[in-house]
């Protein structure tokens, strides 16, 4: 049987990766107390590896690039790797807290093991502890990682008993076979095109529709071919980073879309505007600008409501749009609707649609080639994008280990090309927190940016009626 192979996109995060730019994404849990022992996470951990078969899987390479990378079981497997058990000098608080995350971030995952950590740290403010989990974008993105969260976690007080697990790992295929089976797939490729257009060809209306939404986001993808104004914001990166969070709710959220319009990002973007306006004026630079920001968004399939969903496959399925921060506009209401008008002109303009439509083609290309094209993109340097905004929506429940509640989650995305800065909205059972990454070298003044987004909230809710 054939191993599993990568996606186009999954292997391209593989690629982008560097010695500055680490393609892992992550999240911070601080539960109440007191720490459970260690060994009974462990043990509680282990049970759950029967879930989640990636993580006891690595990711193998083929010989001249034949064939994107496949996974295969990791023979080598323990447990004891992964799981770290750390505490923070007392007495702990949130700003040892970040520090902590900002140094495991800061350093790579193995590739030669499955491309997981999980830290419990204890001692955090107030009798709490923490649970820092790292795992490469090649293995999950942020919808199905909010899938994982769910899995290793339980949904009350009382611990899930843990599934039977007879697992053994398969014999690790030798180049040969790598090879040979990437040639299979490589002669397989252009049929399984063929039969996909034949499919559409049955539904010609269906079809041309779709071109159709292709069409009209890819003339929209032309603006983002403008460089920004010149900005502290982009420049080299270094391999360490900087950490900071802000703090709001759900319910604030949703009272500003009820009273000044807009949809629940347009409120979480307007906030971050702010913030990027406070921290461009501390700098003394202009804020009569564009700032452009990369917002990632789930292609997955959405629930009654229109939320993106996870499918249980672990694999990305995510595009791209690009939006235009008013980091100009003083006034909070005119910011939010600024947001508001463009972010309606984007969906319109099915910008995400093409954005997946052309990680869909990278299929098509030789991985040598895909492969070096990766490379090449986070090198050149380009200030077409100043920052990544990604909003991941989070189960809107308690969850637990080991009988302790999760009472916040703050998520952790990485940075890559000449991006200085990015920052990641994670919402969880009410609130809603901004994880903010931002390159050590560049920026010492990160509390700026995660201050300014909080007053940029505030001053939304002042505003409401």
């Amino acid at each position: 049987m054939a191993h599993d192979r990568l996606s186009p996109l999954d292997s391209s995060f593989l690629h982008a990766e560097d010695s500055v730019s680490h393609m892992h994404i992550g999240s911070v849990g601080v539960f109440e107390g007191p720490p459970p022992p260690f060994e009974e996470l462990r043990s509680m951990l282990e049970g759950k590896l029967a879930l989640v078969p990636r993580y006891r899987q690595v990711v193998r390479f083929v010989p001249l690039d034949l064939g994107r990378p496949v996974w295969v079981d990791d023979d080598h497997f323990s447990i004891d790797y992964h799981l770290r058990h750390t505490a923070l000098p007392a007495p702990g608080d949130d700003d040892k807290l970040r520090a902590l995350v900002s140094r495991v971030m800061s350093q790579p995952l193995d590739r030669s093991r499955p491309l997981w950590e999980i830290w419990m740290a204890e001692g955090a403010a107030d009798g709490r502890w923490a649970l820092i989990a790292k795992t490469h974008h090649a293995l999950v993105d942020g919808v199905s990682g909010t899938e994982l969260l769910a899995v290793i976690m339980d949904l009350s007080p009382e611990a899930t008993p843990a599934p039977e697990d007879h697992w053994s790992p398969r014999p690790a295929p030798g180049a040969a076979r790598l090879a040979a089976e990437a040639v299979v797939d490589l002669a397989r490729s252009p049929y399984e095109q063929l039969r996909a257009v034949r499919h559409a060809t049955r539904m010609p209306r269906l079809a041309l529709h779709q071109a159709g939404d292709v069409l009209r986001g890819l003339s929209s993808y032309a603006g983002v071919v403008r460089p920004t104004p010149v900005s502290s914001l982009n420049g080299p990166l270094g391999p360490h980073r900087r950490y900071a969070w802000a703090r709001t709710s759900v319910d604030e959220i949703k009272r500003v879309r009820k009273s000044l319009g807009g949809t629940f990002n347009d409120v979480v973007l307007a906030a971050i505007s702010r913030g990027f306006r406070d921290l461009l004026l501390s700098r003394g630079e202009s804020v009569d600008r564009v700032l452009r920001t990369l917002v990632p968004v789930s292609v997955r399939g959405r629930d009654d409501s229109g939320k993106a969903v996870g499918d249980s496959t672990l694999a990305n399925k995510v595009s791209a749009m690009f939006a235009e921060l008013p980091v100009g506009v003083a006034d909070p209401v005119e910011r939010l609707h600024a947001i508001t008008a463009q972010m309606e002109g984007l969906k319109e303009s099915k910008e995400a649609i093409a954005g997946e439509a052309l990680t869909s083609l990278s299929g098509f290309a030789p991985p040598m080639l895909l492969a070096l094209g990766m490379r090449l993109a986070t090198r050149v340097a380009q200030r077409n994008v100043n920052t990544v905004t990604t909003n991941v929506p989070g189960p809107q429940f308690p969850l637990y280990v080991l009988g302790r509640r999760m009472v916040e989650a703050y998520p952790y995305v990485p940075l890559a090309g000449q991006v200085r800065i990015g920052v990641a909205i994670f919402s969880y059972d009410g609130s809603v927190t901004f994880g903010i990454t931002g390159d050590r070298d560049a920026t010492g003044d990160l509390d700026v940016l995660s201050s300014g987004i909080e007053r940029g909230m505030d001053e939304l809710h002042s505003r409401c009626r």
